[in-house]
């Protein structure tokens, strides 16, 4: 989300971006079938800002979660219809490094991405409606939201590993 702030002429903002990016499934684990949900709860409980709130929950806009709940909170700010486009991506993406000899996305490139992209049965649970319903609120074509995404994750994938080994070493010898 930072390098998407500072990409898109809102460099002044890209510690906000971050910070939503890294809260926006905090009830993901402990609650999946509350997700985007029970995320004002905890966050309120933190002392977040509305504001920030408000960008974790658009995520997850028109998505039907577990309990048969539609979330309904709709992104309006640019911030907010980059993550909701593109956290479904990443998971693609991510899937697609995992599959190369490298096991990065730095030596990814598009072509390679729409491939998988357009595989149905490759990383099925990744919403291809999503990503597409994502890239049109923020009027761009697919090809540009996937582009972007990927040189967002090759970009910052060195910095995320580092900081991972560092969290958690026994996981990432």
């Amino acid at each position: 989300m930072k390098w998407y702030a500072n990409e898109k002429g809102f460099a002044d903002d890209a510690e906000y971006w971050g910070i939503v990016g890294l809260l926006h499934d905090i009830d993901f684990e402990l609650y999946p079938d509350e997700h985007c949900l029970k995320a004002p709860e905890l966050l309120r409980d933190g002392g977040v800002s509305e504001d920030i709130i408000h960008a974790v929950c658009s995520h997850g806009y028109g998505i039907i979660v577990g309990n048969g709940t539609t979330n309904d909170v709709e992104p309006v700010h640019e911030m907010e219809k980059i993550l909701f486009a593109a956290d479904e991506l990443t998971g693609l993406i991510w899937s697609a490094s995992l599959m190369r000899p490298s096991k990065s996305t730095k030596d990814m490139n598009l072509k390679s991405l729409k491939k998988k992209y357009k595989s149905k049965n490759f990383a099925a649970g990744c919403s291809r409606e999503v990503i597409e319903r994502g890239a049109n609120q923020l009027g761009w074509e697919l090809n540009e939201l996937l582009s972007q995404t990927l040189k967002a994750m090759a970009a910052t994938e060195d910095d995320v590993k580092a900081l991972m080994q560092e969290e958690f070493p026994e996981e990432n010898e």
